[in-house]
């Protein structure tokens, strides 16, 4: 599903945005997505970028979780990372490249907007699967842009940028 949302969506530009949850992006570009999460889920921990107070990014390590048809984000209590995402939901999300230089399966990032889930019924199902330490932050992701790079043919170098509502664009670079 496809949204516009119109709190806290505005850019430096002004411009208001259409975000679209996990599922909706794997419906509309299954194979995107398959790769995607098949090189979150190669590695346990990731690098999260958010805001902070000033507005000069913070990196953290972090978890992720592919679940319901949603991407979560769970943090300690009272982490910075989850005190940044509670006043300024945007975010950068780029998964681990694994040892060496490789990158199979290529460098995968997610940018959007992440919204704590409380105590709600997502939140359960959750704990109910996961298990994690308690108590924790869960954060809910509506994705604004997810990016693959990678080498094809070891001769050109391939960038997919999909965004809500556009088909995914393939820009090729020798």
């Amino acid at each position: 599903m496809t949204r516009t949302n119109k709190a806290n969506t505005t850019g430096a530009t002004g411009a208001t945005g259409s975000t679209t949850n996990w599922a909706a992006f794997g419906a509309a570009e299954p194979d995107l997505a398959a790769t995607v999460e098949e090189r979150f889920t190669a590695f346990t921990h990731h690098t999260l970028a958010t805001l902070r107070r000033d507005g000069s990014p913070r990196t953290s390590g972090l978890e992720v979780r592919f679940l319901h048809g949603e991407l979560w984000l769970g943090m300690m209590p009272d982490s910075l990372k989850a005190l940044d995402l509670r006043r300024d939901p945007r975010f950068a999300l780029q998964a681990n490249p694994g040892p060496g230089t490789t990158m199979a399966g290529g460098d995968v990032r997610i940018s959007g907007r992440a919204y704590e889930a409380g105590d709600s019924a997502a939140k359960a199902a959750y704990v109910e699967e996961v298990e994690p330490p308690q108590p924790f932050h869960l954060f809910r992701t509506e994705l604004t842009e997810v990016v693959r790079t990678h080498v094809e043919d070891d001769t050109y170098l391939v960038v997919e940028i999909w965004k809500p509502g556009e088909p995914v664009r393939a820009l090729r670079r020798t």
